[in-house]
């Protein structure tokens, strides 16, 4: 089971106590009808730092660890996440035309980790993901990323629309990639600064990122099967992307 393969910590004390030091977490189960001062002093502190939470049977629980648990496990992050903001300004300042790369309800974790290697490849900045219905940073997204997850930034938001405002303050372009588009990638222009967002394989882009995105582009497909897995569609874009800012660098 993939919760086995993960760092934990259990009981309401010890939990809360590593929130306040700061500790990353990605996910903390509670046991359904939880009530009482100190189950919610807990619930605050999630909702305050903005930590991925879910409401689970106790018979779950008591599967995922041996100990007195008090109705609280939560699952320590593998890597450092950073703000969305300084992940934004860092790339800013160490390229002339960065990429980021968003997902918006991609869950496999490993396509999440190939994804993270292409970028790391293709010398991109950093991944931004949703706090809740994303993939978790777990041993095997690490392993598929080929240890690109550990170098690359990563962002958790709770509101992926928050992370797209500050982007499009900071001047990068928000590339949709959606087999709905009327524009091909080939014809969008991606040599500054931009945020390509790719969505899961079952639902696509959600309608709101749509409408917060700049352009729209699909990537052409000739062939009877009519998608591409994701990861490798990010792939598709993220070169085509890299060809058009080294296309002059090239010439010279």
């Amino acid at each position: 089971m993939e919760e086995q393969q993960m760092q934990y910590l259990f009981g309401i004390h010890p939990v809360m106590e590593a929130i306040r030091a700061g500790k990353k977490f990605d996910k903390i189960l509670l046991k359904q009808g939880m009530e009482g001062s100190q189950y919610g002093e807990l619930l605050g502190l999630i909702k305050q730092n903005g930590i991925q939470y879910q409401f689970v049977p106790l018979e779950r629980l008591n599967r995922a660890v041996r100990g007195a648990h008090q109705g609280v496990v939560a699952y320590i992050s593998k890597i450092d996440y950073v703000p969305y903001e300084e992940l934004v300004d860092t790339a800013l300042a160490t390229s002339q035309s960065p990429m980021i790369v968003i997902l918006d309800g991609v869950s496999d974790v490993r396509n999440l980790g190939a994804i993270a290697r292409t970028l790391e490849c293709a010398g991109g900045s950093g991944i931004i993901l949703p706090a809740k219905g994303g993939a978790a940073i777990n041993a095997e997204a690490i392993k598929a990323s080929a240890g690109a997850l550990m170098r690359l930034a990563v962002a958790k938001v709770p509101n992926l629309r928050m992370a797209v405002y500050y982007l499009k303050q900071s001047g990068f372009k928000i590339i949709s990639v959606t087999e709905k588009a009327s524009a091909l990638i080939y014809d969008t222009d991606m040599t500054g600064p931009c945020a390509v967002v790719m969505g899961s394989e079952g639902k696509g882009i959600s309608q709101g990122m749509l409408d917060l995105s700049d352009e729209k582009a699909a990537i052409p497909m000739s062939g009877e099967i009519s998608s591409l897995n994701v990861s490798v569609a990010t792939s598709v874009v993220l070169y085509e992307a890299v060809r058009q800012k080294t296309a002059g660098r090239w010439k010279e």
